[in-house]
């Protein structure tokens, strides 16, 4: 399992802009394969700008019949502080390196679970559908959602269970997500004749003060997840997250622009929270502010109920192979569990690594939580898939 995850992490599958995906997929087909699945290779090549380098959907399955169980995983990893940190390293018990924790290391657990399956002989009554896809980094525009929109996601699914770094604890629900950049434009001019100038920055700062406003009504929200220790229950509205403009600092800057990050809680409806955004945009325009917008990111949020079968079921297999009862909390970003909820189909995320550390410049997982979780995910499947 740690010569897998360091061949995986070797492979710089960074998104943006979304590198090796071909050369990733097929390492994973290969592993996959060897180990006697058959496995379906989806190429996304009308959003591609080569074959080369198309993105990639592998759907592969273990047992038979009708009811499938979901295995989800995503291949792409955030880009890296550094090019070591996809040179693996292996200290004792822990492998590091970008896609460590999030998530390769992840789906190396999922495809041992089922290798193991293979290995004791088990018949299940149903299916285990493998799905991994790239662009999970930055929506899954090219790989979850694609495969949603061509409806070959969740066919026949009974439960989903993602890999995602939950430190020991199970997502049932997340936060959803409407990310913008906004462009404000105005006109250059020399600093001694700025009255000829249109200054984008101080308009900017108009816009902004009205995000102000309704980022004051937006942390009113609550939710009633359990958000763990680390999170706020408010829902959040982020102004500036990233920002830039302007060429020198005696030129009226023409030009400048800064993200809003909109995370709303599972009782929030997107769309609505959406247009409050929008609708101050939009005023801005009417009142002579020249500015345009470009959408980053979107997505819906997700909630399952512990209370599932499912969601009990996998409780309790954590519970015999860690020794305790892990609590069920919200995700505070943007889960690919959505696509499923969204065909009702309970979806729930755990796996081995810790997201404290996902992202960052010492990105690592720990051997011994990968081994747990091949164990959680294989004892899930046998009690989720009686026959």
């Amino acid at each position: 399992m740690a010569a897998f995850l360091a061949e995986l992490i070797a492979i710089p599958t960074a998104n943006p802009p979304g590198k090796n995906y071909c050369k990733c997929a097929h390492l994973l087909q290969h592993k996959i394969e060897e180990f006697g699945m058959e496995c379906l290779r989806q190429e996304v090549l009308e959003m591609s700008q080569s074959t080369e380098d198309a993105p990639v959907c592998l759907l592969a399955g273990y047992g038979e019949g009708s009811r499938i169980l979901y295995f989800h995983g995503h291949y792409d990893v955030v880009p890296a502080q550094s090019a070591e940190q996809f040179i693996p390293q292996r200290k004792d018990h822990f492998v590091f390196g970008r896609g460590a924790c999030d998530m390769k290391g992840g789906i190396v657990a999922m495809i041992y679970a089922i290798r193991a399956l293979q290995e004791c002989g088990i018949k299940l009554g149903g299916r285990i559908g493998l799905t991994l896809v790239p662009d999970e980094e930055t929506g899954g525009k090219r790989g979850t959602a694609w495969l949603a929109r061509k409806g070959m996601l969740g066919r026949d699914g009974i439960a989903m269970l993602s890999a995602e770094p939950t430190s020991g604890v199970v997502w049932n629900a997340s936060r959803g997500a409407f990310s913008v950049r906004v462009g404000v434009h105005g006109k250059s001019a020399h600093v001694g004749l700025q009255h000829k100038g249109e200054n984008a920055f101080e308009m900017m700062l108009q816009v902004a003060a009205e995000l102000k406003k309704l980022k004051s009504d937006v942390e009113r929200y609550h939710t009633f997840c359990d958000i763990g220790e680390t999170q706020r229950s408010s829902s959040i509205l982020m102004i500036g997250g990233a920002s830039g403009g302007g060429t020198n600092f005696n030129v009226v800057p023409e030009s400048c622009w800064f993200t809003i990050d909109r995370r709303t809680n599972p009782e929030e409806d997107l769309e609505t929270e959406k247009a409050k955004v929008i609708g101050i945009l939009e005023n801005c325009q009417k009142e002579g502010i020249r500015l345009d917008w470009e959408v980053l990111q979107e997505g819906k949020p997700s909630l399952t109920s512990k209370d599932e079968h499912f969601g009990k079921t996998l409780a309790q297999s954590v519970k015999t192979v860690c020794g305790q009862a892990p609590q069920f909390q919200m995700c505070p970003g943007l889960l690919e569990n959505r696509f499923y909820s969204a065909l009702g189909i309970p979806a729930y995320c755990y796996g081995p690594g810790q997201l404290s550390v996902a992202h960052g410049p010492h990105e690592f997982v720990d051997l011994r939580k990968l081994a747990d979780s091949a164990a959680i995910y294989a004892l899930t499947a046998i009690e989720t898939l009686r026959s």
